[in-house]
């Protein structure tokens, strides 16, 4: 990350990227914006548009028909981005890792800094993971 990382220390801002998941990991994303959880107490906000993002949270395995769209959200994103493979799906290509549709899991296609696996991983999980990833960076 070097020089430019001193962005990093205070807020990061995320962009959630579905490659393929069954909206579970989803649902727990949208479960940390909300007041039980608030996850922009620590000054994380969700954006809609990779161009402002800090951080790109993948979730889901990546099939081969969305492989050409997160290479190009990736290579979109300014640098340095933070990579986030979220859920088992994310990790490791879960359940649908045998599946003819399976391009791979995230880190074989995009550098990934962190991983929040689980199915689904709990908000408490996803918060976790980005809070330690603003220390690794």
């Amino acid at each position: 990350m070097g020089a430019t990382s001193w962005g990093f220390k205070k807020s990061l801002w995320v962009f959630h990227l579905n490659a393929g998941a069954c909206n579970n990991c989803d649902i727990e994303v949208l479960d940390c914006l909300c007041p039980r959880f608030d996850i922009e107490r620590f000054g994380m906000k969700l954006v809609g548009s990779v161009k402002h993002a800090d951080v790109l949270l993948v979730s889901g395995f990546v099939s081969r028909k969305v492989l050409p769209q997160v290479i190009e959200t990736y290579e979109q994103a300014p640098k340095p981005v933070a990579v986030v493979a979220l859920g088992s799906c994310g990790c490791t290509g879960g359940i649908f890792r045998d599946g003819y549709n399976f391009a791979g899991p995230v880190d074989k296609l995009i550098p990934v800094d962190a991983y929040i696996p689980g199915c689904p991983p709990r908000p408490e999980a996803i918060i976790d993971g980005i809070v330690k990833l603003i220390g690794k960076l």
